[in-house]
């Protein structure tokens, strides 16, 4: 015999939105204060990833990146960026091989990410987590497709899928669509974090993340 309805309300579960690109140095210092948010919580965290794409614009036809283009970026900028990875690095008390990845395409990762999030969503955290290690911590190019089924293999998933997934013209093409969308929303750089209708911009430290997603109950959150 079913219990009766006692007429509670069923419970919820908090949810936080990020759109990141994983050549962004400051999208992977995001994500790590992001996992330090959620392992200070008692209850779940349900997290979206979106795609989003930094180098487009500087991508030639042949998939290439194209590093004379002009996009306002400088030596200044770039030097001005490194201090801020060195500055959170030890904040958030993370290590990383390297500052900055100028010279790597994430298309073809977030690709595949964004197959495996699609047919095994249960994998898709710790695909996601392999990627941003391959590439901040072991200085792998996440670009390279034999990469990717490595990655893929370690958490048992099907390395031939994944470079199908990659050569998908039609995933692809979906991808592009999904970058589309997000410049649309006014999603113009990352890491961008959104709950209930409140953003958060950049790598954020968890108390600001917990602001974000949990309120403070004086109009604290962001």
């Amino acid at each position: 015999m079913a219990d009766a309805d006692t007429g509670s309300a069923p419970e919820t579960t908090d949810r936080i939105e990020i759109y990141a690109d994983y050549v962004c140095p400051f999208c992977y210092l995001g994500t790590r204060s992001l996992e330090q948010y959620r392992e200070g919580r008692d209850e779940p965290l349900t997290v979206e990833w979106h795609p989003f794409d930094l180098r487009h614009g500087k991508r030639n036809p042949d998939g290439s990146i194209d590093q004379e283009g002009d996009d306002g970026k400088d030596d200044q900028y770039y030097e001005q960026a490194r201090q801020n990875v060195r500055r959170l690095q030890e904040e958030y008390g993370v290590e990383m091989a390297h500052e900055m990845a100028t010279d790597i395409d994430s298309f073809n990762a977030q690709v595949a990410s964004w197959y495996v999030k699609q047919e095994y969503p249960e994998q898709w955290a710790a695909f996601d987590d392999a990627i941003y290690t391959a590439l901040w911590q072991d200085e792998r190019d996440i670009g390279d497709v034999d990469v990717l089924a490595d990655l893929a293999d370690d958490i048992d998933l099907p390395t031939d899928e994944i470079r199908d997934a990659v050569a998908d013209e039609g995933l692809r093409t979906e991808l592009e669509d999904l970058f589309t969308e997000a410049q649309q929303k006014g999603i113009t750089g990352v890491p961008t974090f959104l709950s209930d209708g409140h953003v958060a911009r950049g790598a954020v430290p968890p108390e600001h993340l917990e602001r974000l997603v949990e309120g403070d109950g004086s109009g604290g959150r962001r």
